[in-house]
């Protein structure tokens, strides 16, 4: 007859081997299991008056150079569904650019996108890289997230939509693939 304590020592043993191969076989396929999000909206980012999203809190060293070189602007950008100030809300785009290329327009992009409406209501993703508004296509990283989208890797691809070059505001539209 078996001991309690040797029944105990088998149960605990073979939780632990169950365990061992849960994630010897997550690991096997390249980590935890993962799923893939696309996220498309529109950024609306406002630099003029009244009621600015972004706004200058430093100066460029040059105001008169195209660059934008050591120029920061802190945002609260409104993200919508389509290109069209009035369109649906999805969120908010909160965090700072600044001008870090002395010879042309580029800026280092450091946003969190807080989620405030529909399947991602209350979750974060953070981007976090190099933006050249004058580029077709700019490619910036995710680096993490919260809520539903904890542990979250993948890039944002922004696309300026419109620009009013009389009052600097733009319309961009973002494609953002993540997995989480």
């Amino acid at each position: 007859m078996i001991s309690t304590m040797a029944k105990r020592v088998v149960v605990v043993l073979a939780l632990f081997l169950a365990v061992i191969s849960i994630e010897a076989g997550s690991l096997a396929r390249g980590g935890p299991s993962v799923s893939p999000t696309h996220l498309h909206f529109y950024f609306h980012d406002k630099v003029s008056k009244p009621s600015p999203s972004s706004v200058q809190v430093m100066n460029p060293v040059d105001p008169s150079s195209p660059s934008f070189f050591g120029g920061m602007r802190v945002m609260d950008n409104s993200l919508t569904e389509g290109s069209e100030p009035e369109s649906r809300s999805v969120g908010q785009a909160q965090g700072m650019y600044m001008g870090s290329d002395q010879a042309k327009l580029g800026f280092f992009q450091a946003m969190n996108l807080v989620f405030t409406d529909g399947p991602y209501n209350g979750s974060v993703v953070a981007v976090l890289g190099r933006n050249s508004p004058l580029d077709d296509v700019r490619e910036m990283p995710v680096i993490g997230g919260t809520g539903a989208f904890r542990f979250a890797r993948g890039y944002a691809q922004a696309r300026t939509h419109t620009l009013d070059v009389a009052t600097g505001d733009a319309v961009v539209e973002y494609n953002i693939y993540i997995m989480h």
